[in-house]
């Protein structure tokens, strides 16, 4: 396993890159996934445009008005943090570069630092919004495509994912939020995500948005089913690759001849979490690697080895994802794409769920199992009726 990059680079290509261990494995993955979905929208959108299922909205906004005081203040907060830390740590490589994470998260930084790169960012967006101003501010009416909301998109996902990948990890293991109420800690607070969570509270986001912006409802929540979907795939990928804990219960079956072995029974060595101890759900326990093959601070494995089931993620949400565009061209029902992939999404997750390592949550169902299986259910009722609504005659084939 690779907790960061900074140790892929050294064990793959044998460079040591200290500054890469800031980039956190499973994080550079999410972000890939974030990158790829916004790709994938993007060009959903332009097509659906240009069939003329979305048409461009528009918006009044304010041209040649100078900065306001908020303005000023939120942009002179981000260089003052950007400054607190970064001089921070290029006076102080060796020992930030120690663990990173908890230097991020620490209160260690050069105020005056903050103070000179805020005071820079603030003047920099004066000088720029005086350029820009008018002896009298003037309200213009723009035309916005749909592809222009691809960013927004992009970004209100990222930021409710977040938000609700924790919360819902909170729901279902309240006792991970009673820790961190008696123990503050802010490394808590970016650990222990529940994708499902992620995807509720941002799909619900995304589609507030969707309304307040214009956007025909429908067609515009088809574009982004195929990149929430390989979105989900890629940051399994990341899981896999960092050892976040997401797998599944030890497996101590053969292995079949026709399978590589740490795609059967895996013991996930350097894993980001150097889980120790007995896990009674999992079966499995993770001790410490005697063989001297370990990166420092994540010497530990699984034994026995468990079901690798973010790879088996990856590969379904990836290859799902490739059957659903596919089919985005063939099926022009509004409604029909997003209700395969609720479908798609909530059969692999219930599939995999039985060999993954999760509390139970209502009776012996885990919290993932009954939002999947509420997902798959709303997905075939879903079709039903979008196809039973669809339009018939020439307009049909729109």
């Amino acid at each position: 396993m690779y907790p960061t990059l900074y140790h892929a680079f050294l064990d793959l290509f044998g460079i040591d890159l200290p500054f890469l261990k800031f980039v956190n494995s499973f994080g550079f993955f999410v972000a890939l996934a974030f990158v790829a979905a916004h790709q994938v929208l993007s060009a959903e959108l332009r097509r659906r445009t240009a069939l003329g299922q979305l048409a461009p909205t528009r918006r009044t906004i304010t041209v040649g008005a100078p900065a306001t005081p908020l303005e000023l203040v939120m942009q002179g907060l981000l260089g003052f943090l950007l400054g607190w830390k970064a001089l921070y740590m290029v006076l102080n490589m060796a020992e930030v570069t120690v663990d990173p994470p908890a230097f991020l998260l620490s209160g260690k930084g050069y105020f005056v630092g903050g103070l000179v790169v805020g005071a820079l960012f603030v003047w920099l967006l004066w000088k720029e919004k005086e350029k820009q101003r008018l002896k009298q501010p003037e309200q213009r009416e723009v035309i916005v495509p749909a592809v222009q909301h691809a960013g927004n998109i992009t970004f209100l996902a990222a930021l409710w994912g977040f938000i609700g990948a924790k919360l819902f990890h909170w729901l279902e293991s309240p006792r991970d939020l009673m820790e961190l109420i008696k123990d503050p800690n802010a490394k808590d607070i970016v650990t222990g995500l529940t994708m499902y969570g992620g995807l509720i509270v941002a799909g619900l986001a995304i589609m507030r948005y969707f309304r307040r912006n214009g956007l025909a409802f429908w067609p515009a929540v088809d574009c982004a089913a195929p990149a929430v979907l390989l979105a989900y795939g890629i940051g399994r990928i990341g899981c896999q690759v960092s050892g976040d804990g997401d797998w599944g219960v030890a497996n101590t079956a053969p292995t079949p001849s026709w399978l590589p072995q740490w795609m059967w029974s895996y013991d996930y060595p350097n894993n980001v979490n150097g889980v120790t101890g007995y896990n009674s759900l999992g079966g499995y326990e993770g001790v410490p690697i005697s063989d001297g093959t370990c990166f420092e601070g994540y010497c530990t494995h699984l034994v026995p080895g468990v079901y690798p089931t973010p790879f088996y993620e990856a590969v379904a949400c990836i290859l799902l994802f490739g059957v659903l565009w596919s089919l985005r061209k063939r099926i022009t029902a509004p409604g029909v794409i997003f209700s395969l992939f609720l479908v798609f999404d909530g059969v692999e997750r219930f599939l995999v769920e039985k060999i993954r390592v999760n509390e139970p949550w209502l009776g012996s169902w885990t919290q993932a199992e009954v939002i999947s299986l509420l997902l798959t259910l709303g997905g075939l009722v879903g079709i039903w009726w979008f196809q039973r609504a669809r339009p018939h005659g020439p307009e049909a084939t729109h």
